[in-house]
């Protein structure tokens, strides 16, 4: 089968191999991937690719062989589904517990944009809090993760304000229901709610506006800037500020998968896909993503797509 594997080389980071089929475990499926969805984080892991990674977390497509312990879908099930790598090929084991099954309304190229996104999005909502009712300031929010939250909590009533590089990469942000802004300067706080994903300079100031009580989310470092705290500005401050560090990693996510699903098939939640291409077109895509050339997500396609 075809695969795409880590060249280490820019500008084109990968190219295709020929390579076995995968053989999956008892408790995994194997699926033939129908698309897949690269993260921006993929890209910086392709830049100095540590031996045998095989990149590709975001993938649907179609189950050919359930998993031999009788968990998970039967053969024939279009499924979603976020394995722990090699998902940028033909075919691709994932372990039962991190599918979700589609239904026949949601096509392949929207499921694909779900996984790493939307279970970020979900889990780092659930971090947070209720957030009905309250003031909330989302950084980084152009991005995949981004216009989940942004639908999601203006879904369930926060009042958002989106900081976006561009206005143009603000726009479905604002039709989400965001208030949009091109700096943390100009956000208009106090915040009751801080969601953080760009590090750097951009940290401290986001949490200068932040309530006093209020929280801090820290889930990204898009800027690749580590961030420095002084100690005596905190002081002059808002106090008792809470600052929680999130990560999405945690198997198994099958039941977030069906959540994000059920949402889409609800029509209230709308993947933001920016392009969507053949695969051959991956090396391509992968550069524009890493330079925030891509609103929201991008989706790569194998053939075969329904």
């Amino acid at each position: 089968m075809q695969r795409l594997i880590p060249t280490g080389e820019a500008p084109r980071p990968v190219a295709f191999a020929e390579v076995p089929q995968p053989v999956p475990e008892p408790g995994e499926a194997l699926v033939k991937v129908e698309a897949f969805a690269p993260n921006r984080g993929e890209t910086f892991l392709l830049e100095n690719p540590r031996p045998g990674f095989l990149p590709g977390k975001d993938i649907a497509g179609l189950v050919v062989q359930a998993a031999a312990d009788g968990s998970g879908p039967g053969i024939g099930t279009r499924v979603v589904g976020h394995p722990a790598w090699g998902g940028w090929a033909e075919y691709v084991a994932v372990p039962a517990h991190s599918l979700a099954v589609l239904p026949e309304s949601i096509d392949s190229v929207r499921a694909a944009a779900l996984p790493l996104a939307g279970i970020t999005a979900l889990r780092l909502l659930r971090s947070a809090g209720s957030v009905t009712g309250r003031r909330v300031l989302l950084t980084g929010a152009s991005g995949g993760v981004g216009h989940y939250v942004t639908e999601l909590a203006v879904g369930a009533g926060a009042e958002l304000t989106a900081v976006t590089a561009t206005a143009a990469r603000g726009e479905r942000l604002a039709e989400l229901g965001a208030k949009v802004v091109q700096k943390v300067a100009a956000a208009q706080g106090p915040f009751d709610v801080v969601l953080e994903s760009t590090g750097g300079t951009d940290l401290p100031l986001a949490l200068s506006k932040v309530r006093p009580g209020g929280t801090l989310v820290w889930f990204g470092q898009a800027s690749r800037t580590p961030v420095t705290l002084d100690f005596f500005q905190l002081l002059g401050g808002p106090e008792r500020v809470t600052i929680q560090h999130f990560h999405y990693a945690a198997a198994p996510y099958g039941s977030d998968l069906t959540a994000l699903v059920r949402l889409v098939e609800r029509e209230r939640l709308h993947p933001e896909i920016g392009r969507i291409t053949d695969w051959t077109e991956t090396a391509d895509t992968l550069v524009d993503l890493r330079e925030r050339r891509i609103r929201g997500k991008a989706v790569l396609l194998t053939g075969g797509t329904r």
